[in-house]
């Protein structure tokens, strides 16, 4: 088996539909592709919706229950449950271009040094695009437009998780993904890729194709302030949990910028972008905090 592609999911029995048939789509070799998808204790009809689409297509689509919940545990089971001589992580609502695998096998065939290659993202807006997010921010939507050729990935750049791939044998000796990163229900921790990236580039590269694009949608309940702020602090939770720093001098150092962002606000009021700029940071450094003092607490 040439390629497995790997969909985590959890309670999105529509969009795992419609991702496996962007893979059944493909045009690889369907004799050296197996789908397999993690139900992550899904409560609605994902395990129908997978069968239903295996009764057509075989045994090269399979089904695994995963009932620890998080989004680190359901990508390492993709890990042990894989066939494939490399690893290909698609989003449960994401949807693969008809040359995605050909484009990610390419790259990895083309230098055996590669341990990940990740490709371009592209938004789905549910709604449309809010004009309120600063640009440098639309990486928290997950879209990446890193390059418009195949190149390497220098640190601290990295690929996305919607859209992102490995050589299967570098977790031989490799410890996959940390299990106290990633997503859990409904709590938006992150940096589970970016903690793997930083220890596989030891040993390999890391490279980018814009050819291997995926579509990622992206629901209308992310779009507001809410859920986008709620994003930033969760975002400097991860942070921190990632670093495992639980010095006073991180803790003194947090507290003082959230202070400097929170005068800046006041100042910035009346002139919006400046301000949600100042907004996020407040959540960003308060998220820090909380990841300090609550999460690595418990070390």
């Amino acid at each position: 088996m040439k390629v497995t592609v790997a969909i985590c999911t959890h309670n999105r029995a529509k969009d795992t539909g419609e991702a496996i048939e962007s893979i059944l789509a493909q045009s690889f070799d369907k004799k050296e592709i197996e789908i397999v998808v993690i139900d992550n204790r899904s409560t609605d009809h994902t395990a129908e919706v997978v069968y239903g689409l295996r009764r057509y297509h075989g045994s090269r689509i399979r089904y695994v229950l995963e009932q620890k919940l998080g989004l680190s545990v359901a990508r390492n089971r993709a890990i042990k449950e894989a066939k494939g001589e490399y690893i290909l992580f698609l989003d449960d609502d994401a949807l693969a271009s008809h040359l995605w695998v050909q484009h990610i096998v390419d790259v990895f065939e083309s230098d055996p040094a590669i341990g990940c290659v990740g490709g371009r993202i592209d938004p789905i807006w549910e709604s449309q695009e809010p004009d309120w997010i600063p640009r440098e921010y639309r990486s928290v939507f997950t879209i990446l437009d890193y390059s418009n050729e195949v190149q390497e990935m220098p640190s601290p750049s990295i690929p996305y998780g919607a859209n992102v791939a490995f050589r299967t044998s570098i977790f031989d000796h490799i410890k996959p993904f940390r299990e106290d990163l990633g997503r859990v229900g409904n709590n938006l921790l992150s940096s589970e890729e970016s903690e793997l990236i930083a220890r596989l580039r030891e040993s390999y590269k890391v490279y980018y194709t814009p050819y291997a694009s995926v579509q990622h949608k992206i629901a209308k309940e992310r779009t507001t302030k809410t859920w986008f702020l709620k994003r930033m602090f969760w975002q400097g939770v991860s942070d921190a949990v990632k670093r495992q720093d639980r010095s006073l001098l991180v803790v003194v150092k947090h507290t003082i910028r959230m202070g400097m962002a929170i005068v800046s606000s006041l100042f910035s009021i009346f002139h919006f972008k400046t301000f949600i700029r100042q907004v996020m940071k407040i959540c960003y450094r308060n998220g820090s905090l909380m990841g300090i003092l609550r999460y690595n607490s418990r070390g």
